[in-house]
């Protein structure tokens, strides 16, 4: 997996959450995102980011699961371009 697209996932998930999971920690993670403080809202952040930024469209109606950590949104992200 691309290193630099995983960094900068992960410093959406910071963005996303106002700084209360930074870059590194999301990248370490061995608990799912919303575990370390990711609430939904940051969530929807996220998603309109990864949107934005990726040209990607993350449907809430099917498995979200891509969701739950930054190499597994790296991975959907990838496989979207």
């Amino acid at each position: 997996m691309n290193r630099s697209l995983n960094e900068h996932v992960a410093q959406l998930v910071s963005e996303a959450s106002d700084g209360a999971v930074t870059p590194d920690e999301a990248l370490s993670a061995s608990v799912p995102l919303p575990a370390l403080g990711v609430t939904s809202l940051a969530q929807m952040r996220l998603i309109d980011a990864l949107e934005r930024e990726y040209g990607v469209e993350v449907d809430l109606g099917t498995d979200v699961s891509h969701l739950e950590s930054v190499a597994a949104l790296a991975a959907f992200v990838e496989s979207k371009r």
